[in-house]
Order: structure tokens, then C-alpha cells, then sequence
């Protein structure tokens, strides 16, 4: 099997290698089967889509929304090389999913109004499944509706033009959608079980997603959840394009 990619930009070793082995995890995939790419780390080097099954784009601490002169010179160059990749996905129609900072940065290229109109708390959410999601082969076997992890500052407020909703949260109209027919972003995190939450706020904890002295009680409020619907997502999207 050719691999998948998975684009990540988290500069923290210990989530950036969390988030790893979730995708490894739910995607059923041996370690020799997802390369990694830290974006944060340095330039993309050049990719040849067809030595890949599919990609994955990880989440980030960086908003797509925020404005020019607040980004950092490594968000800029990141930007810039998931822009100029996409350029080549999106019309290939080259099997694509991002999760989370996959929103803004698909959304974004694609034209959608990205800002912060509904960006949501780190807890979880239910997410309803439209006609339209419920006839897509990623989410074809999951309920019409399931529980979610969330944690958000930016998210989509309007729809890129052409692009397909497939669900949708009462605090978050476009929780994922699709361009194409292969071409995926989410809102939630398909890729999180509740200790990888945790984990992300014992990370995130001073990022601004929470005043910091309540970190625990996230935590706790986490351990109290039960998410096991989004995982099967990546999954599905693996056993539909995994090629040789």
C-alpha cells in the first residue's frame, strides 16, 4: 500500500507525537504506512501526490483568520505551501482530509468566510449528520447524530461556493464539509479519544482557548464524555483509498 501523509504544525513533541499515533490509531495504520511531514519544523519539501494513498492535515495553533501582521514568518510560510498544495489537490480531486485548521486552511482556499463568529469552547458537541452526509461513504455508517470534540477559535461562518455540508452543530453550522468528491475538511477532531483531549489542554492550557486556572476543570468535564462515533472517520477514509 502506497502510505498517507499526515501535515502537522504543532511545534510541542509531545502533542505533535500524540497526534501521530491517533492518526495511526484510528486510522488502523502501521507507522510505515503514515508519513509525517512537521511543517513548523521547515520548508514542505516537494510532494509527489501519486506516491501517496491520501493526506492528512493535522490541527494547528494557528487561526487562518487572523490578520497579516499578527502571524508569525512559520504560519506566513505554512500558509503559503498548504495554499500552493491544494492548488494541486483540489483539482485532482486527490483524496484530502483535514481536521480542524483543516476548515480555515480548505475553507479559506476554497473561498469560504472564515472568522470567529462561531468558534467553540474545548468540551464536546453533537453533531447532526445532513442528507447529503448521510449518503457520503465517511460517514455512511455513523449515526445521524454523535458526540464530538471540539476547541476552536476560528470556523467557517459561510460555506465555500460548490462545496458540499455534510454536518453541522447548533453552535457551529459547518462542522464538515466536502469539495469534490474527495476532498474532506472537519470542524471537530475525528482524531481525538478524551486522555488525547486531556492532553491537548494540559498543552494548549495558556493558547488562549480557556483562562488557564480552569484547565482542570476541562479535564474533568472531558473524562465525564463519551466520544467514540468520529473516530470511525478516518478509518473509512483510509479503507476507501488506501491503493497500491
Amino acid at each position: 500500500m502506497k502510505p498517507f501523509l499526515l501535515l502537522a504544525t504543532r511545534a510541542e513533541n509531545h502533542a505533535a507525537d500524540a497526534e501521530y499515533r491517533s492518526f495511526l490509531r484510528f486510522g488502523g495504520l502501521a507507522g510505515s504506512e503514515l508519513h509525517r511531514i512537521r511543517l513548523e519544523e521547515g520548508p514542505m519539501p516537494e510532494l509527489e501526490l501519486a506516491d501517496y494513498s491520501g493526506i492528512f492535515l493535522g490541527g494547528s495553533p494557528f487561526n487562518s483568520s487572523d490578520p497579516e501582521e499578527a502571524k508569525t514568518g512559520v504560519q506566513q510560510r505554512v500558509e503559503r505551501e498548504l495554499d500552493a498544495l491544494l492548488d494541486r489537490v483540489v483539482p485532482e480531486d486527490f483524496p484530502f482530509l483535514g481536521a480542524c485548521y483543516g476548515v480555515g486552511t480548505l475553507g479559506r482556499h476554497q473561498g469560504a468566510v472564515v472568522d470567529t463568529t462561531y468558534a467553540e469552547p474545548i468540551g464536546t458537541v453533537q453533531i447532526t449528520v445532513s442528507d447529503d452526509g448521510a449518503a457520503d461513504p465517511l460517514l455512511a455508517a455513523l449515526p445521524s447524530s454523535f458526540a464530538a470534540y471540539v476547541g476552536h477559535k476560528e470556523a467557517c461562518a459561510a460555506l465555500p461556493r460548490g462545496a458540499v455540508l455534510l454536518a453541522s452543530s447548533a453552535t457551529c453550522p459547518v462542522q464538515m464539509f466536502r469539495v469534490g468528491s474527495n476532498v474532506y475538511a472537519t470542524q471537530f477532531h475525528p482524531e481525538l479519544d478524551v486522555e488525547a483531549l486531556v492532553g491537548r489542554i494540559s498543552t494548549y492550557r495558556h493558547a488562549g482557548y480557556f483562562p488557564p486556572e480552569q484547565a482542570e476543570e476541562y479535564m474533568e468535564r472531558a473524562r465525564a464524555t463519551v466520544v467514540d462515533q468520529p473516530e470511525a472517520i478516518l478509518r473509512s477514509f483510509v479503507m476507501r483509498y488506501a491503493r497500491d
